[in-house]
């Protein structure tokens, strides 16, 4: 084990446990979605507009995570 080892798994953990979260949370935002546009189903335009514009976000997140964790990961 050298000095570098436990820089390469903590870059890997932050990067697995970053998509995991985006996973989990883009999962949840389109269950809401489906839920709210089967009660109103004419509302469906605006949901569907929101949930792509909450998704991207999360998703842009979730790359600045990923692009933190090569960085650590280059410089460990």
């Amino acid at each position: 084990m050298n000095q570098f080892s436990l820089g390469y798994f903590a870059a890997g953990l932050g990067a697995g446990l970053a998509v995991l979260g985006a996973g989990f949370g883009i999962g949840r935002l389109a269950a809401a979605a489906m839920e709210g546009t089967a009660r109103p189903p004419s509302a469906g335009g605006d949901i569907r507009t929101s949930m792509i514009i909450a998704a991207a976000l999360i998703e842009g997140v979730t790359l600045f995570a990923q692009v933190v964790c090569i960085i650590l990961a280059t410089k460990a």
